[in-house]
């Protein structure tokens, strides 16, 4: 009685192509490019996928723009009342009221 592994190429069939594997030592390919391509697939890099983007306010929101021809500061709003366009000066800091 033999073993499974005593004769490969009866009772084995190559990892990569199913093909039937050649006659002599043990083997898990059956040619050299099942082999490399065994190989290939081990020690490809993992595939990363994109991180998704985080649902939240726009930094538009939380951002203070100023403007230079009324003096003017606002949170959130680019347009000034005088139609022109405002300078962003910073994130908006909420400051605890004094006691």
């Amino acid at each position: 009685m033999s073993t499974p592994w005593s004769n490969g190429s009866l009772t084995a069939a190559c990892l990569v192509c199913s093909g039937p594997l050649p006659s002599g030592r043990l083997r898990t390919t059956g040619s050299g490019g099942c082999r490399q391509a065994l190989w290939r697939r081990r020690h490809q890099s993992p595939v990363q996928l994109p991180e998704p983007a985080r649902p939240g306010r726009s930094r538009k929101e939380g951002t203070v723009y100023e403007c230079l021809a009324r003096d003017a500061r606002q949170a959130g709003k680019q347009r000034c009342e005088c139609e022109g366009f405002m300078c962003r000066l910073g994130p908006m800091v909420i400051r605890p009221a004094a006691c």
